[in-house]
């Protein structure tokens, strides 16, 4: 079976559906029904072969949308900036320690959604409350992580550029603290962390290929022999793929690359 990718916010997760016999083609607007309820989505590229582990779970594209969809669908995030006005007054009524991101209608106006981040729980049941009151639609609360938040508000990295999350980025990847000492960063926090106060994301871009350079190379303070003695390793460039070695014999510092080393004595690794 052939499916569509569909994207329904902008640097977003591509969802896939079953097309239904529907002929649609990249940059279409098409309606949906998710989890959330009715919505638009864009089709993103062309058809695919369905993931095998996702046959049972993919569902159809109800129809191309209409004139009158997009309509609704434009007046809807209209309303939602209205949305996002009230509900931030609610918040401070109820005296809540959350981070109101964004909100957004289903297509058919049936449920609000509402999105924030908060480093704690929070008990919103009053504001859940006053939010159906004041707007009279099924109310939909969700805490989001650090990461997503960062992709809604945007800002500067440290490269000096607009966040990857927010430009580029559609899913987020693992991204692990022996991925930067892989890669000899500083392990500063404030170093290597994002505007989300998670690891960078960029530090999963090189990963690979750091990683595959530090095959057969030793770490620091490994003991290496060389032609001409051993030695203790006291720093590594994995990308010249060369190390500086301080001798044992008469205390001199070389520098050497990683072919010259004739064997690595290493706890971790054992002899090699």
């Amino acid at each position: 079976m052939d499916v569509c990718r569909i994207q329904f916010r902008k640097v977003g997760k591509k969802y896939y559906f079953n097309p239904n016999g529907i002929n649609v083609k990249d940059g279409d607007l098409v309606v949906v029904e998710t989890i959330r309820g009715l919505e638009i989505g864009e089709v993103a590229g062309g058809l695919v072969p369905c993931p095998s582990e996702l046959e049972k779970d993919i569902k159809p594209i109800l129809r191309i949308a209409t004139k009158k969809d997009i309509d609704n669908h434009e007046q809807n995030h209209k309303n939602e900036t209205i949305a996002m006005e009230k509900c931030g007054k609610l918040i401070k009524k109820n005296n809540l320690e959350m981070k109101l991101l964004y909100c957004e209608y289903t297509l058919d106006r049936q449920k609000l959604i509402i999105y924030f981040e908060s480093e704690e729980r929070v008990d919103f049941r009053q504001l859940v409350k006053d939010l159906a009151e004041e707007f009279r639609v099924r109310i939909e609360l969700r805490q989001v992580g650090s990461r997503d938040g960062a992709k809604v508000l945007g800002g500067l990295g440290p490269c000096g550029l607009i966040v990857c999350c927010n430009t580029f980025i559609e899913e987020f990847d693992n991204v692990s603290i022996k991925m930067a000492k892989n890669q000899n960063l500083s392990l500063n926090p404030q170093k290597i962390s994002g505007t989300c106060g998670k690891l960078l994301c960029c530090i999963k871009y090189e990963n690979e290929v750091y990683k595959e350079l530090r095959t057969n190379m030793p770490d620091i303070n490994d003991i290496v022999r060389l032609e001409s003695g051993e030695g203790k390793v006291l720093s590594v460039d994995v990308l010249k793929r060369e190390v500086k070695v301080k001798m044992f014999e008469d205390e001199t510092f070389v520098t050497v690359h990683i072919d010259e080393i004739k064997s690595i004595k290493s706890k971790k690794k054992g002899n090699e």
